[in-house]
Parts: structure tokens; C-alpha cells; sequence
């Protein structure tokens, strides 16, 4: 269960991660979402292996939350630093 609901957690903490950071990442939301669920697996790596909380496993656990969106908006600025045209 834990892949799918790292996965559903992508789609959501994707389109949050795009409000809270908005700019020109390019790749609209089909590349928002799939960062979203790469940011999903990210966060829940963070917090299985760093702070120890355990990873993305409750849809109503605030931690789950905070693990997917931060990682969503991590993987967010790593891909903007990557695609910036200077």
C-alpha cells in the first residue's frame, strides 16, 4: 500500500508544491504532477531515513503531508535549477 499511496499523495503534494512555488519550471502540469509523485517518494525517503518518522503511509497523517509536499517542492527546485536558461 505504500507505493500507491505515495503515488496519490505525488498527484496532491505536485499541485500544492506548483502554489506554493510558482515560476517557470516549464513542462506545465503533466511534468508538476510526476514531480509531484517523484517528491512523494523523496519526502517519504527523508523521513523513513533522516528523521526517522516513518514514510508516506496515512492520508490523514500530518506528517505524511509534510514529507510529500516537501519533497514535491524540492524535486521542484532541483528540476527549475536544471531546466533555467541563463
Amino acid at each position: 500500500m505504500g507505493i500507491l499511496t505515495w503515488i496519490l499523495f505525488g498527484l496532491i503534494a505536485g499541485a500544492i508544491a506548483k502554489m506554493i512555488m510558482p515560476g517557470t519550471q516549464g513542462g506545465g502540469w503533466l511534468i508538476t504532477i510526476i514531480l509531484g509523485i517523484l517528491g512523494a517518494f523523496v519526502g517519504g525517503a527523508i523521513g523513513v531515513y533522516v528523521l526517522h518518522w516513518g514514510d508516506v503511509t496515512s492520508f490523514w497523517n500530518p506528517k505524511s503531508w509534510i514529507l510529500a509536499i516537501g519533497g514535491a517542492l524540492i524535486i521542484l527546485w532541483i528540476y527549475g535549477m536544471a531546466t533555467k536558461k541563463s
